[in-house]
């Protein structure tokens, strides 16, 4: 199994090309670099992709089997309304912390120049990769292209595997705190968007190896 998935055949890079808004972003569609991997974190308003907002993102490059945490990427997104109680209790982010946050914008351009056509790593990544989307569309008339690989998933294949086969399939306990417990691996801080994305990354080098999976 290869991690990172297929990439766009030319017919499909030139059509969504065509659709990029700003060439500037073309390079999304390059191969990524052999080896090398984002892991990514958005710490968000509440869990609605429609109403709530991004409020600060984390990313660190992978490359080969390690985390380069002198490449990483922290942001803090300007709030377009106050914060709740509830979401600061969850983000430990305040109005006045935000306030000086860049604009939405600003962030997914600096993020897309970080991330380039590097395959995306995160756990729940659908989530924070749709309220990315949201953002991003509107720009550049395009979502996300790169491959994402849910760690998530990749515990639940690893787990699976160990399990007679006649259990294999069924439920598999994947909170987080559960997974980096389970693989002996650091428990940080939660709800801060760089060091949860540190702890994903450090779950993906090590599933990868685990499950021998090949770049």
């Amino acid at each position: 199994m290869a991690i990172g998935g297929r990439w766009l055949g030319p017919l499909r890079r030139g059509w969504m090309l065509y659709h990029l808004a700003d060439p500037h972003f073309s390079f999304m569609y390059d191969a990524a670099p052999p080896g090398e991997w984002v892991t990514l974190d958005c710490e968000t308003t509440g869990l609605d992709v429609r109403s709530d907002r991004i409020v600060s993102i984390g990313a660190v490059r992978i490359v080969g089997n390690r985390l380069l945490t002198s490449q990483r990427l922290e942001l803090l997104v300007r709030a377009e309304r106050p914060s709740t109680p509830d979401s600061v209790r969850v983000h430990r982010l305040r109005d006045a912390d935000l306030a000086a946050g860049i604009e939405p914008a600003e962030a997914m351009r600096r993020l897309l120049d970080f991330i380039g056509s590097r395959p995306l790593v995160g756990y729940y990544l659908e989530f924070d990769v749709a309220m990315l989307n949201r953002e991003i569309w509107p720009m550049l008339g395009v979502r996300l292209p790169q491959p994402k690989i849910e760690v998530s998933a990749m515990y639940y294949d690893f787990k699976n595997r160990q399990l007679p086969a006649h259990l294999r399939g069924g439920d598999i306990d994947l909170r987080f705190a559960t997974m980096m417990t389970e693989l002996g691996l650091p428990l940080r801080d939660a709800h801060d968007a760089i060091s949860d994305a540190v702890m994903a990354g450090l779950a993906f080098l090590k599933l990868r190896r685990l499950l021998r999976l090949e770049a």
